[in-house]
This record gives C-alpha cells, structure tokens and sequence, in this order.
C-alpha cells in the first residue's frame, strides 16, 4: 500500500505540473483564439463583439492567477469549454464522439502487435540463429522503419482500390444510422477498420518483436532457466513460467507508453482512410487555431499516458514476487 499511494502521489504531480504547462503555452503565445479568429474577417468587427465572445468562449481577462485556479477547477469539474471550430459545440462533446474510435482502433492495433510480436520474438530468441530467427527478426524491423504513410497507401491501393475487397475511408458507410444494438452495424465497423487495424498493427510490431527477443535472451543464459532445464521441466514451461514472465517486464512498460499514447490516435492513418479518431480531430484543431481543443486534448492524452504508466506499475509488482516482499 505504500508503493501504491507513492506512485498514486507521484502521477498526481505529474498532472498538475502538465496541466500548469498546458494553462501557460497557449497565453505565452501573442493574442488570444478570439481575436485571431476575427483577424481575416472580411467586414469590421466591433470590440464589443469580440469582449462578448470571449467572455462567452471563456477567454476573460484577469489576473493570471486567478484564471489558473479557475482552469485548474474547471478541469476537475469536466468543463473544458467550447470549441471555437465548431461552436457552440463543447470540447467534451468533441473529444467524446472522437474518442471511441482511437480507443478501438488504434488501442486494438497496440494490442494485437504487443501480443504478436511478443510471442514471435520469444520464439526468436529460443531458437536463436534458426531459419525462423534470421527471417522474422530482419523482416520486421524492416517493416518498421517503412513510413506509415507508405504502408497505408500501399495497403489502400492494393486491397481498397487494386482489389476492392474493402472500402476506401470512414467507421461505417456513408449514411448509416450508428446502432450499436445491430450485429450488422458492428460487422460493417469491423469492415471499414480491417485496413486502418491492420496498417497500424503491422508498424509496431517490430518494437515488441526485438524487445522480447533482447530480453529473452540476456536471461536465457540464467542460472534459473538452467536448473529449470536441468530439472526435466517441459520446454513450453521453461520458456512461459520462467523465461518469458521474467523478459516480459521491460516490455510492460513499453506496452504501457504505447497505450498511453494510443489515445493521440494514428493520425497519418487516420487522414488516409478518413477515420473519425482524435488524431483527425488534432489536426483540425491545430488548422483552426482551436486553443480549447488543443488544450483538451493534450489534457486528454496526459491523463491516459499517467494512467496508462501507473497501471504498469501495479502490474509489474504483480509479475516479480520480490517487489511484492521487498527484495532486491
């Protein structure tokens, strides 16, 4: 429990010290979202008109102390205010419809990669220097280097234009009414995320591939593994129970960093096949000069990324006993 309450205090500094950044970058930058979005207009606009948007956007002139603390609890009560894109739309309400689908897909690719990859690259390093070693381990870090901007619109040209087994952009078709209660409606989802899932799945694998392997075979050579050798244990047991369950902890962590900044969403994926994700989201926002949904969502990002970090944590105290017993 004292681990736990540390690292709970720990992330629980870490977020107020990245919503403090968050608070300072956009009023260090010169002018302010409102006026920036009546720069280019054609007619004049009064500053009465401008006060009266700011106020109503929440951009109100203060003392910066007070606008802080008024941040700070407007971030603890949920308001994160409006979207000056798409007024009078909330950035809750912006964030929220985008989110569902990053978390599906690109938490779904981490997923997948981290769990193929890490079984690959157990068996790569068990039967290191074998056929399978010397192909996969090269292959994949060759397909990792590859932009993915190239393997989406190589994926998209060959199986959604080439072939036409599957459809160009988008969740779900054009025109569909969402009913998550409707079987066909999830089989038309998985439909139209078949190629972004599988652009993204196949660009990580390689990081989870090479990191097993590496892990796997510095413990390899242990004296653990030898007595459990010696002791006439299974081959499947050595490498799962004793083996792998020790390489796996490096590799927590960096599925946690991964899931953590899943929720960015795969943006050149993303814009390739027209996925509604936040990724989609940030770009236009970062077009629009949207202030508010910029500082939602990389608010948004932070709190997954803490989150995401503070769970490996525990896990890791789960998987190796002498964390647990105070052991070194």
């Amino acid at each position: 429990m004292g681990f736990f309450f540390r690292r709970l205090s720990f992330y629980f500094i870490a977020l107020i010290f990245a919503a403090t950044l968050n608070f300072i970058l956009p009023r260090a930058m010169p002018g302010d979202p409102v006026t920036m979005m009546f720069a280019n207009a054609t007619s004049h606009v009064s500053p009465e008109r401008i006060e009266a948007m700011k106020k109503l956007l929440g951009f109100v002139d203060g003392p910066l102390y007070e606008q802080y603390f008024s941040y700070l609890a407007n971030i603890f009560t949920g308001h994160w205010g409006t979207s000056i894109k798409f007024y009078p739309l909330s950035v809750n309400d912006l964030l929220g419809g985008a989110i569902g689908w990053s978390l599906f897909l690109t938490g779904t690719a981490v997923i997948l990669s981290f769990c193929l990859g890490s079984v690959m690259g157990i068996f790569a390093a068990w039967r290191r220097g074998s056929y399978y070693d010397i192909f996969i381990s090269p292959s994949t870090l060759v397909v990792q280097s590859i932009p993915s901007v190239v393997i989406a619109m190589l994926v998209m040209f060959t199986f959604a234009i080439g072939l036409e087994w599957f459809p160009i952009g988008n969740a779900y078709t054009s025109g569909t009414t969402p009913d998550w209660s409707s079987w066909a409606f999830y089989k038309d989802v998985m439909y139209h995320a078949a190629l972004p899932l599988l652009c993204a799945t196949v660009s990580q694998i390689g990081g989870f591939l090479i990191s097993m392997r590496n892990n796997m075979i510095n413990l390899l050579n242990e004296d653990f593994i030898t007595m459990a050798k010696a002791k006439g244990l299974s081959e499947h047991r050595v490498i799962f129970n004793y083996a792998a369950r020790n390489a796996m902890l490096p590799s927590v962590t960096a599925l946690s960093m991964a899931l953590g900044t899943a929720i960015s969403g795969q943006l050149i994926v993303e814009m390739i096949f027209n996925y509604p994700g936040l990724g989609t989201v940030l770009l236009n926002a970062i077009h629009a000069r949207d202030y508010q949904v910029l500082q939602g969502q990389l608010l948004l990002m932070t709190l997954f990324m803490l989150f995401f970090n503070f769970m490996a944590d525990l896990l890791i105290v789960l998987l190796d006993p002498r964390l647990r017993t105070g052991d070194r």
